[in-house]
């Protein structure tokens, strides 16, 4: 055997070693039992892999992100393989890693029932404790239709290799522009348990698994088109270790505590009645007093950074949406076109293009640059009924959208200042915990995208400058930008460590041009502003949907739709605690006096589960003393607090915006 160099990468250290032809690259990785897969030349490989000379060799840890999605990958191939042999009958689809989990769909005659998810994860038990071997096999196409001739779904995939796998949900794990493998599943013995179409890498072995659980069955339609046939779909979890699949399981549990649609319902905020359609949401009168204060503080505050709002229709002819450019690339997403007096005419599903309008509606010198728009615009978009999901995903939302017009030289610091403006609302609303994604175009997609590549760059590097200046992490996001610009977005975690996208700032170069906008230089000449669109809520109903979630309902005092619930321990004492309450009343306070039949106690539970942040309770003594307990929603109580004293602690956590 001859001896060949590779370098081997070590917690980012690089060292140069010497090995003989033939090495593997688990043999690198022989005293670290956490790396179960390789990247060898950034490409990531099986540990069975036989190294050439020359290579960079990683380590991939089962914890890093990289290792997870092998581990489920292979997981889905364990559950796939328990699938057939428990329903022989059962139909090969994709079986693809996703966030926190991995699903594999089937084509069975009957769905899946919980009883069978059971049977299911038990032969998976069996199938790991046998130690199977994934092995990886390169084969031509004629011999992989061969091989998978009774897997309809798997010959369609093989005719879609070669780049167009695009066309197919989740088909990159297993074709792709090169050589098609198979991994075949072998027993100790050698012999074929069994096999599927797949580009790997995977787990050594089953053996490697070491955590996993199904969690549900679904329908869902082939290749996620829904004119396909619809298959079922069991979703599962895989972790490194028990320990992290508990902590994932306690996090669903914590998730679904805090589910914005069910506690909708409970504290009567909001509702999706089928009488209108799906994805278009009622506000109730309590979610109105939240909606309100949402729109009153972000009105305030772009009125504040020098915004000035005005206010479009909801429809406009279809020609407003060419000359944006949107309409080529947004049609599948916006409402069907009404015809109207020889037109036809789009709900819109943006606001940019008329705000256009409105700079475009008279002649504009430098001086008045930057000149920033706002309005609380309704948009309206066709999503998919199975994308749809409460307020975090709808098809009439309110934008709190904002375009800033300025000058190139301008746009650095309009970012700069937008991005100081979001961050800090956000940490008005409680959410202080996140970082930065920078989305790019995809170079190898250039007919997603408008404008020259040096407009790009230039568009780019202002937003990279800008967002490093902050000093937060920075994500990059290839491939995410609108087909008109970069974008910077914010990233936020929640309370239970959920990351959601929020305000975005988007640099276009682009509806400048398509618009014919023009503002007078200095020196006389006509010349092209720069429009930076930028949202801050995204859409309120979003925002409203995850503040739900991440305060479980629990609003801050300054949000809750009531602030304040007066108790009367008997009757006598109600009309002591209406003088109590109109004293707050006149100081801005949303309360309410409880005048029913219930009991204190019960009185109490009830304003605790309509999560109200303050409660003012009275009695004999109180009255005699002009004053009351004071009680947080947490069940602490201050007794014999005076009126004057109640009032000032109510109006101090609204004033300041502070949690209770």
């Amino acid at each position: 055997m001859s001896e060949i160099k590779v370098t081997v990468v070590n917690a980012g250290e690089r060292a140069e070693r010497a090995v003989t032809t033939g090495t593997r690259a688990w043999e690198l990785f022989a005293e670290t039992p956490g790396v179960i897969a390789a990247r060898v030349d950034d490409v990531l490989r099986d540990l069975a892999h036989e190294l050439s000379d020359g290579v960079v060799v990683e380590g991939v840890e089962i914890d890093s992100a990289d290792g997870r999605d092998i581990l489920r990958h292979s997981t889905a191939h364990v559950m796939a393989q328990a699938v057939q042999e428990l329903f022989p009958e059962a139909k090969l689809g994709i079986g693809p890693p996703v966030e926190n989990g991995f699903y594999y769909d089937f084509d069975v005659e009957t769905p899946f029932v919980p009883e069978d998810l059971e049977k299911i994860e038990s032969r998976m038990r069996k199938i790991v404790k046998e130690g199977q071997k994934f092995s990886r096999r390169p084969v031509s196409d004629d011999d992989a239709r061969a091989e998978l001739a009774e897997e309809p779904y798997k010959l369609e995939l093989i005719g879609l290799k070669g780049g167009s796998e695009e066309a197919a949900e989740g088909a990159n794990v297993e074709v792709g522009a090169g050589e098609l493998t198979i991994y075949d599943n072998l027993k100790r013995d050698g012999s074929l348990a069994w096999k599927d179409l797949c580009r790997g890498p995977h787990l050594p072995t089953t053996k490697r698994i070491p955590a996993f659980k199904l969690m549900r069955s679904a329908a869902a339609y082939w290749r996620g088109d829904e004119k396909n046939k619809q298959l079922q779909r069991i979703y599962g979890t895989a972790w490194e270790s028990k320990e992290a699949l508990e902590e994932h399981l306690h996090r669903i549990e914590e998730a679904e505590r805090r589910d914005h649609r069910k506690l909708g319902r409970d504290l009567d905020l909001f509702s999706f009645p089928d009488e209108i359609g799906s994805g278009l949401v009622v506000f109730h009168p309590k979610g109105g007093v939240v909606k309100r204060e949402m729109e009153d503080y972000v009105r305030r505050r772009h009125i504040e950074e020098g915004f000035q709002y005005v206010g479009t229709p909801h429809i406009s002819k279809e020609g407003l949406f060419h000359t944006s450019g949107h309409l080529p690339y947004y049609a599948d997403t916006m409402f069907p076109p009404m015809e109207m007096e020889g037109s036809s005419y789009y709900l819109k599903a943006m606001n940019c293009p008329m705000h256009n309008l409105i700079f475009r509606s008279r002649g504009r010198s430098y001086r008045e640059l930057p000149l920033r728009l706002f309005e609380f615009g309704s948009v309206y978009r066709f999503e998919k009924s199975g994308v749809v999901h409460g307020l975090t995903r709808v098809r009439g939302m309110t934008q709190d959208d904002s375009h800033s017009y300025v000058t190139p030289e301008q746009a650095p610091d309009e970012i700069k200042h937008l991005l100081n403006f979001v961050l800090s609302l956000l940490k008005d609303f409680g959410l202080d915990d996140f970082y930065l994604e920078l989305s790019t175009r995809d170079d190898s997609r250039p007919d997603k995208f408008v404008g020259s590549d040096e407009e790009w760059a230039e568009a780019t590097k202002i937003l990279e400058d800008v967002a490093t200046e902050t000093g937060l992490e920075l994500v990059p996001d290839p491939g995410g930008a609108a087909f008109y610009g970069p974008k910077i977005s914010v990233q936020t975690r929640d309370a239970i460590g959920r990351t959601w996208q929020m305000s975005t700032i988007q640099y276009d170069f682009n509806q400048p041009k398509g618009f014919g906008l023009e503002y007078q230089a200095a020196d006389g000449s006509r010349q092209q502003p720069v429009m930076i669109h930028s949202a801050k809520f995204g859409s309120i109903e979003r925002f409203l949907g995850v503040l739900v979630e991440h305060y479980a309902g629990a609003f801050p005092p300054w949000l809750a739709p009531v602030q304040v619930v007066a108790i009367p321990i008997a009757e006598r004492h109600n009309e002591y605690l209406e003088k109590v309450t109109a004293r707050l009343r006149e100081r801005g306070i949303r309360v309410e006096v409880d005048e029913s039949d219930d009991r204190m106690q019960k009185k109490i539970r009830n304003a605790q589960l309509q999560k109200v942040p303050f409660m003012l309770i009275a009695g004999d003594r109180d009255v005699e003393d002009g004053a009351v307990s004071f009680r947080y929603r947490n069940g602490d109580q201050d007794n014999g607090v005076s009126v004057d004293e109640a009032i000032a602690r109510v109006v101090d956590a609204v004033e300041r915006r502070v949690q209770v």
